[in-house]
């Protein structure tokens, strides 16, 4: 990692998982505590019978607001945002999240790279990305896009992961700026303002 490489004013965080990354969610989101100044949005894959079952759970866990995620929402800081199943997550300019039925990526919808990636072109160096328990390579090409705007990539540290293909995979084809175990992740994220990123 670069020594000194830090970001100022973070506005997103942006968390992609996969098969076991609920687990690692679970032993992160309950912890972090009210108010934070950034957004909070979570891809993961799933089927789309469990459309709502994810969101509710977090809902249910977390002290932080989930916020429902339609087409054209305002995005704003505090809250925690879930992409819907069976739709990629996309953020635009005028800092609303719209959704997009376009074909899947690596055999995924919604993707985590598209998602990591889309939030780099607008978040850029005011961005965290994290990469969970996983079973496929959806991830490390958003984490690459994440690092080449400026922003700061986290990776699972593959031995606490449930499904360490996904990290594994990013780290053989990146250079994370972080590898961390799930409790590491949780100091990191609650970190975020006492540290000045």
């Amino acid at each position: 990692m670069e020594k000194n490489k830090r970001i100022t004013n973070c506005k997103v965080v942006i968390i992609g998982g996969s098969a076991g990354s609920l687990q690692a969610l679970l032993q992160i989101l309950p912890f972090i505590e009210k108010p934070i100044s950034f957004a909070i949005v979570i891809v993961v894959h799933r089927k789309n019978s469990d459309e709502q079952t994810l969101e509710s759970l977090i809902a249910l866990k977390s002290k932080i607001t989930v916020k429902e995620v339609e087409d054209k929402v305002k995005f704003e800081s505090g809250f925690v945002y879930i992409a819907p199943s069976n739709y990629h997550l996309l953020f635009e300019k005028n800092e609303t999240l719209s959704l997009d039925t376009s074909e899947k990526v690596n055999y995924s919808r919604p993707s985590i790279d598209v998602s990591f990636e889309s939030a780099a072109e607008i978040y850029g160096e005011h961005l965290i990305g994290i990469l969970l328990s996983g079973s496929n390579s959806d991830g490390t090409i958003g984490l690459r896009a994440i690092q080449a705007a400026g922003g700061i990539s986290v990776v699972q540290n593959p031995l606490s992961a449930e499904m360490p293909f996904m990290p594994n995979n990013a780290i053989l084809h990146t250079v994370p700026d972080f590898v961390l175990s799930t409790e590491e992740i949780l100091e990191f994220i609650k970190g975020i303002n006492i540290a000045g990123f």
